[in-house]
This record gives C-alpha cells, structure tokens and sequence, in this order.
C-alpha cells in the first residue's frame, strides 16, 4: 500500500510542475477521494452524509430548474450593491480620519465600539425597521465591509513617509493634488488589502443574513434545504460557497493587492 501511496504522490507531483493550474485544485483531491471512500463504505447513511455524486446530480437538477442560476444572481447582485457602498463610504472617511487629527480624534472611538458591534447583531433591529428585504441585507453588508476598509486606510494615509509630504510641499503642490498624487498612492496597497478583507467578511455576512432573513439567494438555498432534511443541497450550497469565494479571492481580489503592491516597490516581483 506505501508504494502505492507514494507513486500516486509523486504523479500529482510532476503533474502539478507540468500544470501549475492544476497545483490550486491539487490539494482538494485527498479530501474528495476520502469523502468518496466513506460514503462507499457507508460509514454514514446515505442520508446523512450523501457522496459527491450525489451532490452533482443535485447541481445538475437545480441548474436545469433554474433555482441555482437565480439564487446565485441574487446573492451577487446583493453582496455587489453592498459593497459598492461600503467601498464609497469607507474610503474617503478613512482618508479623512488619517489625514485631520481632529476627524481622527472624533471618530475613532466611534469606529472601535461599533466595529465591536456584530453585523449580525444589527439585525432583529433592522427587521423592524426595514423588514424581510434587500434593504436590510444591504445595511448588513455596508456595515460588515465599511470598517476593514476604513481601518486599513487610514493605516496607508499614516504610514506615509513624512519626508514625501515635505518633498510635495517644497515643490509648491496644492491640497489637491497632494491627495491625488501622494496620499492615494502611498495608501494604495494597504486600502486594496481592506478591500480585499471587507469582501471577504461581506460574503460571509451576505450569506449568514440570507440564511437568518432570506428569501433567496445561496443561504436561504442551505436554510431551506435544512427544513427539508436534505443534506445534499446544503454541502452543495458549502461547496458553491467556498468555489466562488476561492475564484474571487484568488483570480482577482490577490492579483490586485500583488499588482499594487509592486507599483509602489513593496514587494518584489
């Protein structure tokens, strides 16, 4: 059985360094083909832990139905509005509150003691004033992504070298341009990083809400599959879960903050 083992090992190996590609999907490969060896042994009823056959018969019927299309357009387009809205307001008050020592003053007690506040915690209130809708579940994204991207940019704003802000100043910049051309691009890496955590925590609290006050989208796919006792529709509604996160985060959201990174020489290509 260990040459086995091993020979299979050092296939996905060479396999990987002939196709990196493939090097992002080669991890999951043990733990698909364990789950696959439990459920043939039916370690576990079927109807309580079902195979990943089962799980892509049931992507395949909720596909052609049209359910998952439609809750996963719905799940998009909120967490999309959301943070959009997060991202517009939480920039320019992080930029503020690093560059006013009074706005800095003021507002960052403020932001310390509601970002100790859940977003979840929000919600029975904003059922009651909002209801069972977009509203409410917006308000919930906004309030999740708003503080990582506030708190790390007024991290970049601050951790700007003083000496730039002298070398613009000596060379006549106006307040403007000062903002455009020194404080944006120093601030840049660290406000794609709070980009990048904001959305990470957005999508889990998008899917947390769906689950709590939802009519649609992917949570309320998981929740009602619960009522219903199948336990297929909701790994699948996990798995969906985890691919779109790992696509975004991975094929978008790191290569961003990398390329970002490199425009300003803090790190090496």
């Amino acid at each position: 059985m260990k040459p086995v083992i091993l020979n299979i090992w050092s296939f996905l190996v060479r396999l990987t360094a002939r196709f990196p590609s493939i090097g992002s999907i080669a991890p999951f490969i043990p733990i698909v083909a364990a789950w696959w060896i439990v459920t043939e042994l039916q370690i576990f009823p079927r109807v309580f832990l079902p195979g990943p056959g089962d799980v892509v018969r049931s992507f395949g019927l909720l596909v052609y139905t049209g359910v998952l299309p439609e809750y996963l357009q719905d799940s998009m387009v909120r967490l999309a509005v959301g943070a959009f809205w997060g991202i517009a307001l939480g920039i320019p008050l992080g930029i503020l509150v690093g560059l006013s020592q009074r706005a800095h003053t003021a507002l960052w007690p403020l932001l310390l003691f509601f970002q100790a506040i859940g977003d979840i915690a929000w919600l029975p209130i904003l059922v009651i004033w909002f209801g069972y809708g977009l509203v409410t579940m917006t308000v919930v994204i906004v309030y999740t992504v708003i503080f990582p991207v506030v708190l790390n940019t007024v991290l970049g704003v601050r951790s700007i070298p003083i000496t730039m802000e002298r070398a613009a100043r000596s060379l006549g910049c106006s307040r403007t341009r000062m903002l455009w051309e020194v404080v944006l691009p120093g601030a840049l890496p660290n406000i794609v990083t709070g980009l990048r955590n904001g959305l990470g925590y957005g999508w889990r609290a998008l899917i947390a809400t769906e689950i709590i006050v939802g009519t649609s989208g992917i949570g309320f796919l998981m929740f009602d599959a619960r009522r219903a006792g199948s336990v297929v529709e909701i790994l699948l509604g996990m798995i969906i879960l985890g691919i779109l996160w790992y696509i975004v985060d991975s094929w978008i959201l790191a290569p961003i903050e990398r390329a970002t990174g490199q425009r300003w020489g803090l790190v090496t290509r």
